[in-house]
């Protein structure tokens, strides 16, 4: 009996490392999938074909190519099947809330969107965020017993190992309230909550503009401005979860009161909110974020003036960053990203003006590739991650 039950772990645990492999490697051989795991070939075909009959791998025929190929039977790549399990994501900002299903390769299915009152009204939020991602599961036709769980991105410092947010000064109606469980009841699903820059940082690294590169700073530009850091090639979040809050560093001195008590944050002068306020002021009538957009599209003088100033104050700020931890990459996010060039460019000089030399010479800053999916990627992302557990349960169970 005891041998029975040892021998039917270690097959668990051995199916565990080939899908973590394949999630890791997708697209691999059986003998490399031997390598990666340190299992024998014979045991590796075996698992595999179980896997495959179980629906969670699929294989297909090597690609035809001019190398010599030995005699027999030709190899096969190996993957996760896309279907084989689905994950959620949401993005909490400021002003909105978005959802989004994706499959196992992140592929995006379906998506929803709403504005919403978030920094005020936490309990109508996320009652809206429980109508939206089921509404994105309809609409990518998955049911619910194949989703992995649920990331949830907040516009707030988060320590992701304790689910404990930092409302106070950012979130100030979430005082006291756990948005991960609140969520968790709502859906009866498993919650990972996490800063919105974070997984905006993740999505752009895994399905963005920083595919392939191990340290990058991801700045996003949105009702607030938060930083989301990969480094290394994994993120970084700091003791308590708040390395980052770019938003919160001084650049104006006595400047205006940040909503976080202090003056003159980063986002009181170049966030898109307070760059929209100075053409209020200076136009005389209200303007959007998205008007403000418009504008700088038209080609506005005081509209491009007034991005073009944002995009040197957070090139300042950014400056400090890529001499402390020379990236190899910064991607700009969030939605003052989509004025390009009006706010790059100014953004990218002031790097190199204040920026040491090697540091500069070894950094890129781009637009981000996702636009305003890269948050609700990210944040699914948190959860495909966990896709071989997730995976190894269902077979047991």
């Amino acid at each position: 009996m005891t041998d029975d039950i040892g021998l039917a772990g270690t097959r668990e645990l051995n199916r565990l490392r080939v899908m973590q492999a394949l999630l890791r490697n997708p697209g691999s051989s059986r003998n490399d999938v031997a390598r990666l795991t340190g299992l024998s070939r014979p045991t590796v075909s075996t698992l595999v074909d179980e896997l495959e009959s179980a629906g969670i791998v699929h294989q297909r025929a090597e690609r035809d190519d001019e190398r010599p190929r030995p005699t027999g039977r030709p190899p096969m790549y190996v993957s996760l099947a896309p279907d084989a399990a689905f994950a959620v994501g949401l993005d909490f900002g400021h002003t909105h809330i978005r959802a989004g299903v994706c499959d196992l390769s992140g592929a995006p299915l379906a998506d929803a969107f709403s504005p919403a009152e978030v920094d005020h009204a936490p309990g109508a939020s996320l009652d809206l965020a429980r109508e939206l991602v089921q509404d994105a599961l309809r609409e990518a036709k998955v049911e619910r017993d194949h989703v992995i769980g649920v990331g949830m991105g907040l516009a707030a410092p988060i320590d992701s190992s304790t689910r404990t947010v930092y409302a106070e000064g950012i979130l100030p109606s979430w005082g006291g309230i756990s948005p991960a469980d609140e969520m968790e009841s709502r859906l009866g699903l498993p919650v990972q909550i996490e800063n919105d820059a974070n997984v905006g940082a993740l999505g752009e690294h895994m399905f963005g503009a920083g595919r392939g590169v191990d340290d990058m700073v991801y700045v996003r530009l949105s009702s607030g401005i938060g930083l989301g850091l990969i480094l290394g090639g994994h993120p970084y979040r700091g003791k308590s979860g708040v390395a980052g809050e770019l938003g919160h560093i001084a650049s104006v001195e006595e400047g205006r009161i940040c909503r976080c008590g202090n003056r003159g944050c980063l986002e009181t002068v170049a966030s898109p909110v307070a760059v929209a306020g100075l053409l209020e002021y200076s136009r005389g009538e209200p303007v959007s974020v998205g008007r403000l957009l418009e504008l700088v599209h038209a080609g506005d003088r005081g509209a491009c003036r007034a991005v073009a100033d944002a995009g040197a104050a957070v090139g300042n700020a950014v400056a400090a960053v890529v001499n402390v931890l020379n990236p190899e990459l910064v991607v700009i996010g969030g939605e003052l990203a989509s004025a390009g060039d009006v706010l790059l460019d100014p953004l990218r000089v002031a790097i190199q003006r204040r920026a040491i030399a090697p540091a500069v010479a070894a950094v890129r800053v781009t637009e981000g590739a996702l636009g305003e999916r890269a948050e609700v990627l990210g944040a699914a992302a948190l959860l495909l991650s966990q896709a071989p557990h997730a995976l190894a349960r269902r077979l047991v169970a």
